[in-house]
């Protein structure tokens, strides 16, 4: 296992952890917006799809070569043009479910010597594959609370993720 196998782990965790909370959510309240501004759960957890994709491209292209830059990643763009809020709820928990596995599964087998492989992404500044990767869960992290507990998603800990976590997202 390489050194971010800690986190592959963790991210099998979180997909354990949250499928049958994500598979009690209803159709109906799965497509309702929060506020006229705000994406509808489907559209969250599209995002979350768009950004396994993304980081899933990422881990497979640091590991091939040098430096790599990568595009910005338009989330408003990709949530719309993927089209998530007309898709069926079951259809996209099992889409994040797989596609995540798929990533924790790319992220165990990185080469140790890969996890230093520098990155940009957009107008951002380098940062090492290793950083992209250990920051994946604490983003998936903060999107599930939104989804799964939206009352409570702002500064505050999912509890069975949080124990004997270091770092907690914002």
């Amino acid at each position: 296992m390489s050194g971010v196998g800690d986190v592959a782990q963790q991210v099998a965790r979180m997909i354990q952890e949250s499928l049958p909370r994500l598979q009690a959510v209803g159709e109906d309240e799965s497509g309702q917006p929060w506020t006229a501004e705000k994406w509808s759960r489907r559209q969250v957890l599209g995002h979350l799809i768009d950004s396994a994709f993304n980081n899933y491209h990422r881990v497979i292209r640091a590991q091939s070569g040098g430096e790599l830059v990568f595009p910005d990643y338009e989330q408003a763009h990709w949530v719309s043009a993927g089209g998530y809020q007309a898709r069926k709820w079951a259809a996209l928990v099992g889409l994040w479910a797989q596609m995540n596995m798929q990533l924790a599964h790319a992220i165990a087998g990185i080469a140790e010597d890969r996890l230093a492989t520098t990155c940009r992404i957009g107008a951002d500044g380098p940062q090492t594959l290793e950083f992209i990767v250990r920051d994946y869960p604490k983003h998936m992290q903060h999107h599930l609370r939104q989804i799964l507990d939206p009352s409570g998603a702002e500064g505050k800990a999912w509890p069975s993720f949080a124990a004997g976590e270091k770092d907690q997202p914002a």
